[in-house]
């Protein structure tokens, strides 16, 4: 398989911004390789509904803009429907666990949550930020548009907060053989 299309599926699984650093080591190319095929990969998704959007460091795939009012009435019909059970789930561990990087929801959930995060960023009731452990993955956190939402100023006014906390943290201290110490394994 051609390298562009290894490199698109990357793209597409990761959904976020992608270090080129990472993908030249992970695909063990030189940069002057990598910047090639992600040259003939934007010439290949012109004729599509994708673009690359690059920085210096980094590359993502995204929606091409000639596409921009489909996008946006996409956008709008997502709006109109319920978040649904796996985002209520999903909200509902970054609310009490978060903030938390998509690894470490995905572990809670036990699958991938990568649009459901997307669609909860969509409608801003989590918000992406820099992971100051590890650059190169984000930190998923609620936004004060949530707490306004639910009539509340921070995350401890939520029902039984105390009580959930404490729950979760013995839960993960006994179900966990790595957390020996009783640590909890999110923070």
């Amino acid at each position: 398989m051609k390298l562009e299309t290894n490199i698109e599926g990357v793209l597409f699984y990761k959904s976020e911004p992608v270090k080129k650093v990472f993908l030249a080591e992970f695909f063990e190319i030189s940069p002057d390789d990598l910047d090639s095929a992600l040259l003939n990969l934007g010439e290949s998704l012109k004729e599509r509904g994708m673009q690359l959007a690059s920085t210096d460091t980094t590359v993502q795939m995204v929606t091409s803009s000639e596409i921009s009012d489909t996008i946006e009435k996409l956008r709008k019909d997502d709006l109109s429907k319920t978040i649904g059970k796996a985002g209520s789930e999903t909200l509902a561990i970054i609310l009490y666990r978060g903030p938390l990087t998509r690894a470490e929801i995905d572990s809670v959930r036990g699958v991938n949550s990568t649009f459901i995060i997307r669609n909860l960023m969509v409608r801003g009731l989590v918000e992406r930020r820099p992971n100051p452990r590890d650059s190169r993955s984000f930190l998923y956190a609620i936004t004060p548009s949530l707490l306004n939402h639910l009539g509340i100023k921070n995350k401890e006014e939520l029902p039984e907060f105390s009580e959930i906390m404490d729950s979760l943290d013995q839960f993960e201290s006994e179900n966990n053989p790595a957390n020996k110490d009783g640590s909890t394994l999110v923070q």
